[in-house]
């Protein structure tokens, strides 16, 4: 995964609720849920639906996301929501984790609309976060792990695993994932061709002037009860001593 931004990166980060596993067994999308972030920034917009799947959950299932078949009755089919989702995703970057899960799912469902739909490559390109997190540690980490292995599992309430609020989980995940920088090589481009590691390296005078990127309102929340949470355990940082 590229993690340099370019400008205006826009990316959406997906997920999905369903009625089972394997679309090929008759289950369904009940819930989509996404939240757009541009340049690493979350901008507020996001994309929710739920949707009436025509299929009869177990209970089980229920269990997982509290979507009741009652509940969904009166929602409408994806084939109704189907271009307004695309319109949003539309020349997007996917963030979603397990991304093979939620857009097997997708492209089952803009097939079985049946309204000469595009497949999911066709609209956007697709990071997987569970591939990212196998590169990271070794082995696939779910959503949990990571929220948890990153402190910010209690940004977000979880009590069923929706998919705007797992949606909103891994945008924290996905920022924190993202936020290492490479290395940065002192010796490379300074055109001083001695290798004197200690020689004088001038900077050009017309160079453009550095970004300065500040912290979201997100970001600030974060750090704030992140700080809160070193406070309880005993810890106070070096500033406020």
């Amino acid at each position: 995964m590229t993690t340099n931004n370019t400008k205006d990166e826009r990316l959406i980060i997906l997920d999905t609720e369903t009625t089972g596993i394997n679309p090929r067994e008759g289950h369904r999308i009940v819930e989509i849920g996404c939240v757009e972030m541009v340049n690493r920034q979350l901008t507020g917009r996001t994309y929710h639906a739920y949707i009436n799947p025509l299929f009869q959950m177990e209970q089980e299932v229920i269990n997982v996301h509290g979507l009741t078949n009652e509940f969904l009755a009166d929602k409408p089919l994806f084939g109704q929501v189907a271009k307004e989702f695309i319109e949003f995703i539309q020349g997007a970057e996917l963030v979603i984790h397990n991304a093979k899960f939620d857009v097997g799912f997708m492209d089952h469902e803009f097939a079985m609309a049946r309204q000469n739909l595009p497949m999911t490559a066709d609209i956007c390109t697709v990071t997987d976060t569970l591939k990212v997190s196998k590169d990271e540690f070794g082995s696939p980490k779910t959503l949990d792990f990571l929220a948890k292995h990153y402190r910010v599992s209690g940004l977000v309430d979880r009590t069923y695993h929706g998919a705007l609020i797992d949606a909103q989980l891994l945008a924290y995940v996905y920022i924190e994932m993202t936020r290492k920088q490479a290395t940065f090589n002192l010796n490379a481009g300074n055109g001083d061709e001695s290798g004197d590691a200690n020689a004088v390296r001038r900077i050009n005078s017309d160079r453009e002037p550095l970004k300065i990127i500040h912290a979201s309102a997100d970001e600030i929340l974060a750090h704030q009860e992140r700080l809160a949470i070193v406070e309880q355990k005993g810890g106070v940082p070096l500033w406020r001593k």
